[in-house]
């Protein structure tokens, strides 16, 4: 859930800042501080206090006739609710779509604007092919690092409700920390180490068919 959302409102962030307008040099330092911020624990505290039953969240929505939600108590939201944190930490991502979109040849949008391609045609024919890499290389980092996440789950639900958010980094806490079973605790981070492993290794053979490396002129 977080990592197609990062992936994606980076994009679409970048692709906004990459625009000439007055300030833009604030606005992107101003995208990117939530992923400076974003793994801290005081955000986390801020996080729970938004969404808890009478937090801003809901008083917001109270404004517009909507009930209050149980963002954090039930077991159907609270995952969510915690994947809405990791997708807000996006300016890495971010910064690396940015980047990536000021090299692209401003000759090739010309050459289709010539052929009377739309935007929407533009996007998906020239920008996409071309940061294909970059989007590669974000895909396997935000898989790692939500692979490894803990902070949020610890602070926020402590694994609730019905240990819907009891993910992988708990249990490795949990069975080092209090439970003093540390081999145990070590063979879990290898089984992690395995999975992050496999899909890396996946994500890399996929590659081969998405993947377009312009300074090979071919798919990679």
């Amino acid at each position: 859930m977080a990592v197609p959302g990062k992936l994606i409102l980076a994009l679409v962030v970048a692709m906004l800042l990459s625009t000439k307008i007055k300030g833009i040099g604030l606005y992107r330092s101003l995208y990117y501080l939530p992923s400076i911020l974003g793994g801290s624990v005081a955000v986390s505290v801020l996080w729970r206090v938004l969404f808890m039953r009478n937090g801003m969240i809901n008083q917001i929505l109270g404004t517009i006739g909507i009930p209050p939600i149980d963002w954090l108590t039930s077991p159907n939201l609270a995952l969510g609710t915690l994947s809405l944190l990791q997708v807000w930490q996006f300016g890495s991502a971010m910064v690396i779509f940015l980047a990536a979109l000021k090299q692209i040849p401003k000759e090739l949008f010309e050459a289709a604007e010539v052929d009377g391609a739309s935007k929407v045609r533009q996007f998906f024919t020239i920008t996409i092919p071309q940061i294909s890499s970059v989007i590669f290389f974000n895909l396997i980092m935000q898989t790692i690092q939500s692979l490894q996440n803990f902070t949020s789950a610890f602070v926020i639900t402590n694994g609730g409700p019905m240990r819907k958010t009891y993910i992988i980094g708990m249990k490795l806490y949990d069975d080092a920390f209090k439970n003093y079973n540390v081999g145990y605790a070590c063979a879990e981070s290898w089984i992690l180490f395995m999975v992050i492993l496999i899909l890396t290794a996946f994500v890399f053979r996929s590659s081969d068919a998405w993947v377009y490396y312009a300074d090979e002129g071919d798919r990679k």
